[in-house]
C-alpha cells in the first residue's frame, strides 16, 4: 500500500520545473532589497553607537534626526515591500 508521503512526492515531481523558473528572480530581487534595507539600518545603528549625540543635535523639520530616521526606516520597509509585491513573479 502506498503511503501518503509517496503520493506527495509523485505529485511534486512535475512542480519543480514551474517552481524553479520563478525562484531565482524572486530570490534575487528579495536579496537585493534586503541588502538595501540592511545598509539603511546599519547606518542608523552606526550613528546610534558611534555618534549618538548627532541624533539629538540635528533637527529635521520639527523633529530630531532619531525620529526622522526611524520613521524613514519604517517608510523604506513599506516601500520596499510594495516594490517587491509589484515585481515579484507569481508561480
Amino acid at each position: 500500500m502506498d503511503s501518503p508521503s509517496s503520493d506527495a512526492a509523485n505529485s511534486n515531481a512535475s512542480q519543480p520545473a514551474a517552481h524553479d523558473a520563478h525562484v531565482s528572480p524572486n530570490a534575487g530581487l528579495g536579496m537585493g532589497m534586503f541588502l538595501i534595507y540592511l545598509l539603511l539600518y546599519v547606518g542608523f545603528m552606526a550613528i546610534a553607537v558611534f555618534n549618538h549625540e548627532l541624533f539629538g543635535a540635528v533637527q529635521v523639520g520639527p523633529v530630531n534626526l532619531a525620529i526622522a530616521y526611524g520613521f524613514g526606516l519604517i517608510a523604506a520597509a513599506l516601500v520596499l515591500a510594495l516594490i517587491y509585491m509589484f515585481f515579484c513573479k507569481p508561480e
